[in-house]
């Protein structure tokens, strides 16, 4: 599913952007992307590449570690959001699950989800979510009145996601939900976070240094190299690129590093970008 095929408008569009912090330290350079509507989209890169810069700059958090968007654009379903604040963000349909989980280990699993729908007055509408989200992730039923603290990782990034349901989000962005967790606990929340897609009709972007888990689900997928967008194509031609292969993970046939710039043979795909 791309959004240049005509099949879905893109729910989210970050046109060109330049990010910089502290006013002088420039982070990301014209970093363009698209998220179809009911899409799911991979943010490839190593550590430091620029994926969780853009995915703050896109949910409005930069401002709160003295970063700013200062050319550019980020719109969701059209409509300019990168000068809102992320309360703001939220409410318009945008929730981040940031990396490292950051559950609030002090309260219990359920008091986490429940500040979730912090953006919302309904209540019996958000314990309606509630069992929604215990539907989605049956361990955290289990373990609703422990503290967050004292869960294991894994469920601490379940109840990081869950709480993202809470808001209702049109598009959730993922940032590295596979860190630090057990190969068979990755794939059971990307199948989670897949279902959430086709059932629940929510748009992801996924963060990911897994490229091979990312894209499995994605659709799509981008590579971030130095703060740019160095590439991007269908997952299954990222997926099978042998250039691509190359250049993502930073091998040569004798195990050298390598950049992008030092793939030659890589015949850029056109991108969705109009």
């Amino acid at each position: 599913m791309s959004a240049g095929n005509g099949m879905s408008r893109p729910i989210l569009s970050v046109n060109n952007i330049e990010v910089i912090y502290d006013h002088v330290i420039l982070v990301l350079r014209g970093v363009s992307l698209r998220v179809p509507e009911g899409g799911i989209v991979a943010l490839l890169g190593a550590n430091g590449a620029g994926k969780s810069t853009t995915l703050k700059a896109i949910s409005g958090l930069l401002r709160t570690e003295r970063g700013d968007v200062t050319k550019g654009s980020v719109e969701l379903l059209g409509e300019p959001i990168h000068r809102k604040d992320p309360g703001e963000v939220v409410r318009r349909g945008i929730v981040q699950v940031m990396e490292g989980r950051h559950v609030f280990e002090h309260l219990t699993v359920e008091e986490n989800l429940l500040t979730g729908a912090y953006t919302r007055c309904e209540n019996a509408a958000a314990r309606k979510d509630l069992d929604l989200v215990y539907t989605y992730f049956p361990r955290l039923v289990e373990r609703r009145g422990f503290k967050a603290g004292y869960i294991s990782g894994g469920e601490q990034q379940m109840l990081a996601i869950g709480r993202a349901l809470m808001a209702r989000p049109k598009l959730m962005l993922l940032d590295e939900p596979s860190m630090g967790l057990a190969p068979m606990l990755v794939q059971e929340i990307f199948e989670i976070v897949s279902r959430l897609n086709r059932e629940e009709g929510v748009s992801l972007l996924l963060a990911e240094q897994n490229a091979t888990i990312a894209l499995r689900f994605a659709q799509y997928g981008y590579v971030m190299e130095s703060g740019r967008i160095v590439l991007d194509g269908d997952a299954k031609t990222i997926s099978e690129n042998e250039d691509i292969k190359e250049f993502y993970l930073g091998l040569t046939g004798v195990g050298q590093r390598k950049s992008y710039r030092d793939v030659k043979h890589y015949r850029r795909r056109k991108r969705w970008l109009s």
